[in-house]
């Protein structure tokens, strides 16, 4: 996958595999007067066909001065090893425990993405010690509130036997495909897709056994109702949501804040924004988690601040 400028890739080995993970500590981040002692920010991609840590590409660099930044490629994405397997939620659950175990030696922030933000969600329940805060980008269990995603007709179109490989192989890892993905379902302004977002995307849907993380993840194996864990998380969270998002409506983002205040202290709807704000529009993504850096946490604050941003591009 394309990495900025000045960063170097690692790996560690999880219980599901090998996990490379990106970190610009090289020049112009690093040189002999950059401090050691740096906190630490870890970027966690979210899925769908070629997700990878590419994602979030456009937006760690800025962090890169003043934190240690880490990006992973999950299992059965990107770089990382990709077993043949139906993926489930422990899978990941699992994972992105062992990798913050791994890579980090205090309590950290995380900035992750529509599912896999939901998956940290409940990392951070079952491990508060792990977490410092969190900054998510539309999480959802695509499940919540008792909604049933794998009763949806392509969850029940990929479920069938042979057709599902078929599916992928000609309708997700072509470079039409990519892009049809990217405009019906991440992009709300399909003229922001460029073309090195989609040779990114392309790269990692085509890695060896890619269809396996990928077709789990559309036909629901993956989902799950967060409402129901929502209500226990005791880390400071922001969260980001954009207003033409997918399946995943800011209405719905605001019932899932409302369920937990405390935590959850702000969410910021950017209109005329889809699934991938990072993605999508990175410079007004940067600023919000500068800003929630310097928030979140600090205070007490028991009623959920939400607002709106409206972009006119």
């Amino acid at each position: 996958m394309l990495e900025p400028i000045g960063v170097k890739r690692d790996s560690i080995v999880t219980s599901l595999g090998r996990m490379v993970y990106y970190c610009p500590s090289e020049y112009p981040w690093t040189d002999e007067t950059t401090g050691e002692n740096k906190p630490t920010l870890v970027f966690l991609h979210g899925f769908g066909g070629g997700s990878s840590a590419y994602e979030w590409s456009k937006v760690y660099p800025a962090f890169a001065s003043d934190y240690r930044v880490i990006a992973p490629d999950l299992v059965g994405w990107g770089r990382s090893e990709h077993p043949p397997r139906n993926y489930q939620i422990e899978d990941y659950l699992t994972i992105i425990r062992e990798f913050l175990e791994a890579t980090c030696s205090e309590p950290v922030t995380v900035i992750a993405s529509s599912l896999t933000a939901a998956f940290t969600i409940r990392v951070a329940i079952a491990h508060p010690e792990l977490f410092k805060s969190l900054i998510l980008t539309t999480p959802a269990g695509l499940s919540d509130f008792g909604e049933d995603y794998s009763r949806t007709f392509i969850a029940r179109l990929v479920s069938l036997p042979f057709l599902d490989n078929l599916l992928y192989r000609g309708g997700v890892a072509t470079s039409e495909g990519i892009r049809s993905f990217l405009e019906n379902r991440q992009f709300a302004q399909p003229n922001r897709i460029y073309p090195e977002i989609i040779e990114a995307y392309l790269e990692s849907a085509q890695q060896e056994n890619a269809e396996y993380a990928a077709l789990s993840f559309v036909r629901g194996d993956l989902s799950f109702d967060l409402s129901l864990y929502l209500p226990q998380l005791t880390i400071p969270t922001a969260m980001i949501w954009g207003r033409k998002t997918q399946f995943t409506s800011p209405e719905l983002g605001q019932r899932l804040a409302n369920l937990n205040p405390t935590a959850v202290q702000n969410i910021v709807i950017l209109e005329d924004v889809g699934l991938t704000p990072q993605l999508e529009l990175p410079g007004v993504t940067i600023g919000l988690i500068q800003r929630f850096l310097k928030s979140i946490g600090k205070t007490n604050i028991h009623d959920t601040t939400s607002e709106v941003i409206t972009e006119s591009l």
